[in-house]
């Protein structure tokens, strides 16, 4: 369906909701031009110029674009250090190289929002033994459950005094689950806790798809180490691959060590003519995660009204991108899923099918017609064959375009009844 068949019924609906998420919608501003001025600031403060655009080659010594952004990247997430890179493939190998910098063979890890997302899963150990994995080391694992869709924080404080791990990994958002997304301040919270009975303890925190939804990040709060993927909000939907991690510069710089090998860290890696699209991505990134939390809010606000359920509702503050929809069939999942890329500037005729991706317990199918290949801050809606048929919704580069992406993905669901 393309955007111009969009029935009027579903177009006045999405009026109506408009109207009444404004107030939210001013919300998401404010944190936005709040994230703004820290990133100006930043940018400012380090003397960004057109000199740190150019690209290095080969081993990338002494790559000017490269340190000033690590040096950027650090203030704005309130740490010592930053490694911004394009060598990671993903946000998963970003933040297992994060897990990894925290931990030695027979060092125990320890999940504090029950199993982290299906991908880390396999890098951990969690499931199976892969070569190369925490199991494969032989580091410990063990987790803490949720409790009613957030953290248990009695049997964290339990736990952490019990095992005294060498690292707790808190995961920020939902993944692949029915939980809410942490608070910047309930994961402050958790490390607290955990530092209450285990002071050596690296709290680890997988922020993707969390960055700049709030005013403050998580170590600002307390944590160790964070880390995530460009090609979700910070890099604004221009970063063209790639991953970060921040924190402690010692644990930086040890993650260093295993993106690359001792001895080497942080020293190589050429850029590659990326650096102008790190700076432009992360100067754009608060603005362009605003527009994908309205996004979000407005996809709430019109399944609500269909009857669906949704979460969070859409006049709740977020702490992540992503909008979860209880679709209930497999019909309505794929209906779903195929509306959204219809709805897509790019590869809007493909329709997409349920697959064994791997890295996943489940057939999964993916909705993303981006300009960057997975990019989860362009506009895309993915979830597991399963029931209750969760759809995971995010992203919306521009508002404007997120909104004729829901539209579209809600008219071929009704035109299909």
């Amino acid at each position: 369906m393309r955007a111009t068949e969009i029935p009027q019924s579903v177009r006045d609906l999405a009026k109506s909701c408009e109207a009444r998420l404004t107030e939210r919608f001013a919300e998401i501003d404010a944190v936005s031009a709040a994230c703004t001025e820290r990133v100006m600031d930043a940018f400012q403060e380090f003397r960004v110029s057109e000199a740190c655009f150019a690209g290095t080659t080969g081993y990338g010594y002494d790559d000017l674009g490269r340190e000033t952004l690590d040096r950027v990247w650090a203030r704005v997430f309130g740490a010592e250090k930053a490694l911004v890179r394009v060598n990671f493939v993903n946000g998963t190998h970003a933040i297992a190289s994060a897990v990894f910098a925290a931990v030695r063979p027979g060092d125990t890890l320890l999940s504090v929002m029950g199993a982290p997302y299906d991908t880390l899963r396999t890098a951990l150990g969690v499931d199976g033994d892969e070569f190369g994995s925490l199991r494969f080391y032989g580091v410990d694992y063990y987790k803490v459950d949720t409790l009613d869709g957030g953290p248990d924080l009695e049997s964290i404080r339990r736990a952490a005094d019990g095992l005294r791990p060498a690292a707790a990994l808190i995961q920020r958002s939902r993944g692949y689950d029915a939980r809410r997304a942490l608070t910047v301040e309930e994961i402050g919270e958790i490390v607290r806790v955990i530092k209450s009975v285990s002071p050596e303890t690296a709290c680890v925190v997988d922020n993707c798809y969390g960055e700049f939804t709030d005013t403050v990040e998580p170590t600002m709060l307390g944590a160790d180490l964070i880390a995530g993927s460009l090609i979700k909000n910070p890099g604004g939907g221009i970063a063209p691959t790639g991953g970060y991690i921040a924190g402690a510069a010692e644990l930086v710089d040890r993650a260093a060590n295993r993106l690359t090998v001792p001895g080497i860290g942080g020293e190589c890696g050429c850029t590659l003519g990326n650096n102008r699209a790190l700076f432009q991505g992360l100067f754009l990134a608060p603005h362009t995660t605003a527009q994908a939390l309205k996004t979000a809010a407005l996809c709430a606000a019109m399944l609500t009204e269909l009857g669906f359920k949704t979460e969070p509702g859409p006049f709740e503050k977020r702490s992540d991108i992503i909008q979860t929809i209880t679709l209930e069939t497999p019909e309505n999942l794929k209906r779903f899923c195929k509306g959204i890329q219809s709805g897509s500037p790019v590869d809007s005729y493909v329709t997409p099918e349920p697959w064994r991706m791997p890295g996943y317990a489940d057939e999964v199918i993916m909705a993303a017609g981006a300009f960057i290949q997975g990019s989860s801050i362009e506009l895309s809606c993915d979830g597991p064959m399963r029931e209750p048929y969760f759809a995971f919704l995010q992203g919306g580069i521009t508002y404007e375009s997120g909104k004729l992406g829901v539209m579209n993905a809600i008219a071929e669901m009704v035109a299909s009844k």
